[in-house]
């Protein structure tokens, strides 16, 4: 049985709406949101840093919902450790809203076995993992993730996002894409957006922070592609002291509704329940800085109503897609 909202959570009364792993909310539901983190995630590019304790995880949402949050898009893809099964759980206890996600990431996040066993169909395990439930009874993912190269597409990433535009046709959802080191962004829109045909903005484009272009980003975000800037930097990127200067020019030049901020937390090191800065510290940091440079309503707008715009889709109109 797919897990569908209890009693007690709002649920959409009309399409478009948001898919949490407790069922469908309005988009004027979400709240304050981390457009991009990470519960749980394991790749062999990682050893040692897996992303795996349930409890942690507890812990990092409760630290995150006193900062004053109230919603979570994590991004981890198919076969990286989503454990699913814990999201609504971990959503019911913790009051923060849980949007998990289906796609793939770079090839080298998984084995050869894996990638020829699931790449005969998918779009098909997209699809179904959208709109069925991931495993065929968890949760539904309310998101697509999929991924570039540095400065460039590889076959795999071409094969991947041919994929997940499929299924974006299939069901609305937002395409999630990671941007190696911030690069490739007009890449990934020529072959979504020119040759895919995926509408502009239903293209979310991670990591931007780490690329501090800001022609690139005033170009993909005049595309209509939303640019989320996530951190804080974990390699000494130019993403925190670039980052109000680089938001700032997208707003002054009309781009305001275009802004995503995240937390990307990929390490057991990150964790604040670890020492790390975590997912708190996007309300507690970040939040703060951009203020001082922006203002609170705009950046309120950041959190809040671009968030709730991105991750919308009109889910009760998606044509049945058969595997």
């Amino acid at each position: 049985m797919v897990n569908r909202a209890p009693a007690d959570e709002p649920v959409a009364p009309a399409s478009p709406a948001i898919r949490t792993v407790l069922g469908d909310i309005a988009p004027a539901d979400l709240g304050i949101c981390d457009a991009h983190d990470h519960l749980f995630l394991r790749s062999p590019q990682l050893p040692g840093q897996e992303l795996d304790d349930a409890e942690a995880a507890a812990a990092e949402l409760s630290a995150f919902r006193a900062a004053g949050g109230a919603a979570v898009i994590q991004w981890t893809p198919y076969g990286m450790g989503r454990r699913a099964a814990e999201l609504p759980r971990l959503a019911r206890e913790s009051g923060v809203r849980i949007v998990s996600a289906t796609g793939l990431h770079q090839a080298a996040h998984y084995s050869p076995e894996l990638l020829t066993r699931v790449g005969a169909d998918l779009a098909g395990l997209f699809v179904s993992e959208l709109t069925e439930g991931i495993g065929g009874t968890g949760p539904r993912a309310g998101m697509i993730k999929v991924a570039g190269g540095f400065h460039g597409l590889d076959r795999h990433a071409r094969q991947t996002m041919t994929a997940a535009a499929e299924a974006q046709r299939a069901t609305g959802a937002a395409i999630g894409v990671h941007l190696e080191l911030g690069t490739g962004a007009l890449d990934v829109l020529d072959l979504l957006c020119g040759t895919l045909a995926v509408p502009p903005d239903r293209v979310i484009l991670g990591h931007l922070n780490r690329s501090p272009d800001l022609v690139v980003h005033r170009a993909a975000a005049g595309a209509g592609a939303y640019l989320a800037f996530d951190g804080p930097s974990r390699a000494h990127h130019a993403t925190d002291w670039r980052l109000p200067e680089a938001v700032a020019a997208l707003a002054d030049a009309g781009f305001a509704d275009r802004i995503l901020v995240g937390g990307d937390t990929t390490t057991a090191g990150a964790r604040s329940v670890n020492g790390g800065p975590g997912m708190p510290y996007l309300l507690c940091r970040h939040r703060e800085r951009l203020v001082r440079t922006l203002g609170a309503d705009l950046v309120t707008r950041f959190l809040t109503a671009n968030p709730a715009r991105a991750f919308a889709a009109d889910w009760a109109r998606a044509p049945h897609h058969s595997r």
